[in-house]
């Protein structure tokens, strides 16, 4: 079975294993009646057996929904908020007081200079500090008002280009109040892309942090003719100087004084209506120039209303936690879900948050440790480093120690397949590991690219909380389908949310039909009203990859295919620009073999390459320092981690170790990898090699790689 697949290795001795399996077996036999009364949990397995999704009619290919919108689609959270500024105001009136928006206070700064003579930046952190909705209302009031003394009217394009934080949300919600069409940029985006982002949708006004504007805006502003305006959201820079006659700088205070002063009697008449732009949101897309999807008012709220629904028990006690990019729609649209329902939303970063992240001094507390948080999303990226680190640890313990865990981690994983709970093994065992994430988290959401099962099992097992798995475009306004939170099922994204429904296209040259048996395949097309309007000046592209049918229902075109189980849960198994025709005809899915490699020890990140002039599949591997290292050393090779890298005697030894994962993934032979590149530098956004999601960039690898492509193929490098 999978779930045996998945299970830690131990090195118990035969007879003693056999003593300890009889002592579970009695506790489990022990336990079960009283759990079987008093646990909630059989209302759970029940759920978790239940058909999630059914198809609208019996034709092939005929669009699946939710079994709780089969009839009607979901499209508005409260009766009568179809708007952005709506939902707010509604929220505000609700939940006046509550806590909304959390920042923690920096008590101190210092240098800290490593061994190698770099220079790390650390940071010690107060408590948070909070603003109400009221507060937050206020605020967002008065910085709309600002903008508009500035000159910013109604429907035209205002750029954010900032870290997550809590002036982010009050500049959004600033921009939805007052009809201003929000164009986002991811904040580790290269110079040529903001350049192309900024010019495409003719913004003259910027809002963006002190060390963005010194960082990455300097360089560029003489190339951006129409910008008059940058705000900056932290307060006065240090140079005004250096920018171009014509561009002033402000501070977001000092517009909010503006507005606080003006007069708004004519406000009223420019309040958004549904389709109306909210966001024009920049994808930093795996392929090309970045595009920017419009995404209207009613398409994010359809959007929050499905994604809302497969959270139970929502509301006031939550607290998630903030530190994705709030440029990615899998962050704005959790963020704007928790907003809705009076939950609270503290403010963190990649670099802050937990105790042993890059900025935080050693000795003091990240992030979760201090927030406690009840909510978190997660890319796959983060999970898998998560994975792991703790694995790591675990190889490091004593003999003892480390076969306690495995034993606990095995039987727990069993346990959860059948439904089961383990409070016994939560306290005990896991408890340490649960607190990395500080100690109280219900429910992860992940999204943004696909989630290994050992990755989202381990999840389950170690921090004791359902992984909600969801799967959405940026042109989805980030909704598509969320696993519920009593399915444990791993490799599936659930069932389609109630805001839409998917159906499956038939794609002949991958050999997919909406026909097959067991179960249905194809291309998946997501229908609602969270389809976004389209490509900002991009008909052409808009047309390509949107469809309107003869009832009006608009279609996203995604690309990616899909399975439906007989539940109705989706399962992603391919994605048409990834399937490669190899010269003998045989197709390879390079995300198929990632997938099957990624999770080593060894690997921290992988490519995979084909080209149908070649027979055979080559690989970029980011490997893991510390592992391969190790490997260096027992295979007696000496020399600095480049030497190691680019030494084709340890290729040889890495792609021993990728055959065997390969075969026992049961990938065929030609899609094992037949030669690789040991890449010494880690893929980041910053290098451009890897999306903010930390999807991989295929064109920029393989512009990145195409020396190393072009002998790995065997042809002459010069």
């Amino acid at each position: 079975s999978q779930a045996a697949k998945m299970k830690l290795k131990h090195n118990i001795n035969p007879v003693l294993l056999q003593f300890i399996n009889l002592i579970i077996l009695v506790y489990s036999f022990v336990t079960y009646i009283p759990w079987y009364i008093f646990s909630g949990s059989r209302q759970a397995i029940a759920k978790a057996k239940q058909v999630k999704a059914k198809p609208v009619n019996n034709k092939p290919g005929g669009a699946y929904r939710s079994v709780n919108s089969l009839h009607c689609l979901a499209s508005v959270l409260y009766p009568g908020c179809d708007t952005l500024d709506k939902v707010f105001k509604y929220a505000k009136t609700k939940f006046k007081d509550k806590k909304l928006l959390g920042t923690r206070e920096i008590l101190k700064e210092e240098d800290e200079i490593q061994p190698s003579g770099k220079v790390f930046k650390k940071v010690i952190l107060g408590k948070y500090t909070w603003l109400s909705y009221e507060d937050v209302y206020i605020k967002a009031v008065n910085f709309g008002n600002g903008l508009a003394v500035l000159g910013q009217q109604p429907k035209t394009n205002i750029a954010i280009f900032c870290e997550t934080r809590a002036e982010w949300m009050i500049a959004a919600q600033a921009c939805f109040m007052c009809n201003y069409q929000l164009v986002t940029l991811y904040a580790t985006l290269g110079g040529p892309a903001i350049v192309h982002g900024l010019n495409e949708t003719e913004v003259t006004t910027i809002i963006t942090s002190k060390e963005l504007m010194q960082t990455k805006l300097k360089e560029i502003v003489s190339q951006v003719p129409l910008l008059r305006h940058i705000i900056t959201v932290d307060g006065k820079p240090t140079t005004w100087s250096e920018f171009p006659k014509g561009v002033i700088v402000h501070t977001m205070a000092s517009v909010q004084a503006m507005g606080a002063k003006a007069d708004t009697g004519s406000k009223q008449q420019c309040r958004p209506v549904p389709s109306d732009i909210a966001v024009i949101m920049y994808t930093s897309g795996s392929t090309g120039v970045p595009k920017g999807v419009m995404i209207s008012h009613c398409n994010i709220i359809a959007g929050i209303t499905g994604m809302a629904e497969r959270i139970p028990n929502l509301g006031e006690k939550d607290i998630y936690i903030g530190y994705l990019p709030l440029a990615h729609v899998l962050e704005l649209s959790a963020e704007l879900v928790c907003l809705s329902h009076g939950c609270r939303i503290g403010y963190s970063s990649p670099q802050t948050l937990a105790d042993q992240s890059s900025k935080i001094k050693k000795g003091s507390k990240g992030d979760v440790t201090t927030l406690k948080p009840t909510l978190m999303a997660a890319v796959p990226e983060i999970m898998d480093r998560i994975y792991k680190n703790v694995m790591n640890k675990v190889n490091e313990m004593t003999s003892f120690q480390r076969n306690l865990f495995i034993l606990a981690y095995n039987y727990k994983m069993e346990q959860i397949s059948k439904g089961y709970t383990t409070p016994l093994c939560d306290s005990l065992i896991f408890r340490k590991v649960r607190m990395l994430l500080g100690g109280k988290i219900r429910v992860l959401l992940c999204g943004g690219a696909p989630l290994s099962a050992a990755t989202q099992r381990f999840m389950n097992i170690c921090f004791c909380c359902p992984v909600g798995q969801g799967y959405g475009l940026t042109e989805s306004a980030g909704a598509g389908t969320i696993t519920e939170v009593w399915d444990y099922t791993t490799g599936r994204v659930g069932a389609p949310l109630v805001c839409c429904e998917i159906k499956l296209l038939n794609w002949e040259e991958g050999g997919y039909y909406n026909t097959d048996k067991p179960y249905p395949r194809g291309e998946i097309l997501i229908g609602g009203q969270n389809v976004t309007v389209g490509y900002y000046k991009n008909e052409v592209r808009t047309k390509k990859d949107f469809s309107v049918d003869e009832n009006g229902q608009r279609w996203l075109h995604t690309g990616d295919i899909g399975e439906f189980h007989q539940d109705g849960c989706l399962k992603i198994i391919d994605r048409k620009k990834d399937l490669v025709k190899l010269q003998a005809g045989e197709y390879v899915s390079l995300g198929k073999v990632e997938a099957a490699l990624k999770n080593l020890p060894l690997v921290d990140n992988i490519c995979a390459y084909a080209s149908s002039f070649h027979s055979y599949v080559i690989g970029f591997v980011v490997p893991n320092q510390k592992e391969l290292a190790e490997l260096a050393r027992k295979k007696g090779f000496k020399g600095t981690w480049e030497e190691i890298c680019n030494s084709p005697e340890m290729e040889k030894e890495v792609l021993k170790v990728l055959a065997e994962a390969a075969m026992a993934a049961n990938l065929e032979k030609f899609e094992i990898p037949v030669k690789i590149r040991l890449s010494p530098d880690p893929w980041t956004p910053e290098t451009g090699l890897v999306t903010d999601a930390f999807k991989l960039k295929r064109k920029e690898l393989t512009a990145y790689y195409q020396m190393d492509i072009d002998r790995m193929y065997g042809k002459n490098v010069k």
